[in-house]
């Protein structure tokens, strides 16, 4: 009996240091979509010093990644497109405040066909089909309304029908490269990605508040030392030279 006691008590202890040792090493990242290739390439750029930490990246827009964290998805660090769901998530306990960082800016542009004819936020109007991110978890989209509400023709667009409303904007930009829509709001840094779109003029900054990315931990990433590893590279200077080659500018 004592030595089956004796049996069970060592299988329990290696079944907690295996599942310890397949919890080490995993760093759970969570990043606006506009923000993929950056940090694919920032992994890259890690693992190469770093090759025994594994980083899992999710990709979606911000609005839908605090969602996940707020309802108890695993995420060590979190990058918002925009600074409102950053603070939604430390005002919900979800992220250690004290780790908050500016990471990058970027600028919004309106993209399309070079036989679309749009070069101001004026001409919006006289288009068949606009694609912006959903405006309720979108930031490129909340930054498009923003500057359209300034023009005062949001409202008189959405209620034509002229607006496609996209789940991120890395759809709204695949519809205007596939000619799906005449033109779309994305970030400076996807319109780089276009294969048959252009930029056909960038949103006036005056119009619309910066895009800013914030950057933080997330209060699950306690005692992770490769999350930390991970994260100080990232708001490092290390990271910049990719940042800047991938069209965003520095905090």
């Amino acid at each position: 009996m004592k030595r089956i006691c004796g049996l069970n008590i060592f299988v329990i202890f290696m079944v907690l240091v295996f599942s310890t040792q397949a919890q080490a090493g995993s760093v759970r990242v969570s990043v606006a979509k506009s923000m993929s290739n950056l940090c694919n390439n920032l992994i890259v750029q890690f693992q190469t010093q770093h090759p025994d930490v594994k980083i899992v990246p999710n990709f979606a827009s911000s609005g839908a990644l605090a969602k996940q964290i707020e309802q108890g998805a695993p995420a060590d660090i979190y990058v918002s497109a925009n600074p409102k769901w950053m603070t939604h998530l430390i005002e919900k306990g979800k992220i250690r405040a004290d780790t908050k960082k500016i990471f990058a800016h970027n600028a919004l542009v309106f993209v399309g066909k070079s036989s679309t004819n749009a070069h101001s936020m004026a001409d919006l109007q006289k288009l068949t089909r606009v694609a912006l991110g959903s405006p309720s978890s979108v930031p490129a989209g909340q930054y498009a309304k923003q500057a359209m509400d300034k023009e005062g023709i949001y409202d008189s667009m959405l209620k034509k029908g002229q607006l496609v409303m996209a789940k991120d904007v890395r759809q709204a930009l695949i519809y205007a490269d596939r000619g799906e829509t005449d033109g779309a709001f994305v970030y400076k840094t996807d319109a780089m990605l276009a294969i048959g779109a252009k930029i056909l003029f960038e949103v006036p900054i005056e119009l619309y508040s910066r895009v800013t990315y914030p950057v933080a931990m997330t209060k699950e990433s306690d005692g992770n030392a490769d999350a930390k590893l991970f994260y100080d590279y990232i708001v490092s200077d290390m990271a910049h030279p990719e940042m800047v080659r991938l069209g965003f500018t520095l905090p």
